[in-house]
């Protein structure tokens, strides 16, 4: 295995919630990962939908940066690709920010729009062989946005971001918990609207599979496999869901309360808050489009990023 030898790479996807950081070495369809770090940045707190970063979550970001900076500098990492999405993209002093982390760690923010989000979550999603010949639907719902892209293991036929990420919508449906009935309703209407291009391109090719991409849905998997007593590892690329299991872990979020989320086994506190728009971001979108066939790839898009490093 002489690829183990090559230089590691380094790819961090600075997310809206999360700052994720992978460094690995080998190629883009065999690769050892050396680390891989998740921090709960929650970049978007308090000011997703003002579009501006608060003071505190500025400074948990630049933080996060100098740390996975020592990181880079123990493994002697020089390839190194960060990836910023829409809580930088939208922000006022999305800029400022990562001038700031440039000045202070050396390290330069890119900054990608939805459809290059797209476009890579694609690319992962094929990398972790997720896609066959039948149209299936990835589904990325970040903090800030939702990545639909549609197609199979030949291609994309549509993609697009949308604004309608949990953080944003957490901040305008669930300000009360466990989340009251006329505010799912209202999230479902404002789903409804935001969604027509999404509606109208599954008309013309129905969706066979709904494939989430990391994320929620990890969550999704953990939670119905710990309450099965399976030790679940998210070594592995790709799971199925039966779909009577997903519906009854995402109605268990959706009536839940705060206290009670927390003290499920499977739920990492960065999604405690967060899971209960993306459960019903998921169901709307099974209802809406009537998918009944639902997967979760592992791979979202920093895999994505890096196999076109490694390529």
């Amino acid at each position: 295995m002489e690829n183990k030898a090559s230089a590691p790479v380094a790819v961090m996807d600075l997310g809206t919630n999360t700052f994720h950081l992978l460094i690995a070495q080998g190629t883009a369809t065999d690769y050892t990962e050396l680390i891989h770090e998740h921090e709960a940045v929650k970049l978007g707190e308090g000011g997703i939908n003002k579009d501006v970063i608060q003071p505190v979550a500025f400074e948990r970001g630049v933080a996060t940066m100098l740390k996975f900076k020592a990181d880079l500098d123990k493994f002697k990492v020089t390839k190194v690709r960060a990836i910023a999405t829409s809580a930088v993209r939208n922000a006022a002093n999305g800029q400022q920010f990562i001038d700031e982390v440039a000045d202070k760690t050396g390290i330069q923010i890119e900054l990608i729009n939805g459809e290059q989000e797209a476009e890579y979550i694609y690319k992962a999603v094929k990398l972790a062989g997720g896609l066959g010949d039948k149209t299936a639907l990835i589904m990325d719902i970040g903090g800030g946005s939702v990545e639909f892209i549609l197609g199979n293991a030949h291609g994309i036929l549509w993609k697009q971001s949308f604004e309608i990420g949990a953080a944003r919508l957490m901040d305008k449906f669930h300000q009360t918990d466990p989340i009251p009935a006329d505010a799912i309703n209202s999230l479902n209407v404002y789903l409804q609207e935001q969604l027509t291009t999404l509606t109208g391109v599954a008309q013309k090719h129905p969706v066979d599979t709904l494939i989430g991409s990391s994320g929620a849905f990890e969550t999704f998997v953990e939670v119905v496999e710990l309450s099965k007593g399976n030790n679940f590892s998210l070594a592995i690329k790709n799971y199925t869901f039966d779909i009577a299991d997903l519906t009854s872990v995402t109605d268990t979020f959706i009536r839940s309360s705060h206290q009670q989320r927390e003290g499920m086994k499977g739920v990492i506190p960065v999604r405690v808050d967060m899971i209960v728009v993306a459960s019903l971001v998921t169901r709307f979108i099974l209802a809406n489009l009537q998918i009944n066939q639902v997967c979760m790839s592992t791979y979202s898009l920093k895999e994505g990023v890096l196999a076109e490093m490694m390529e």
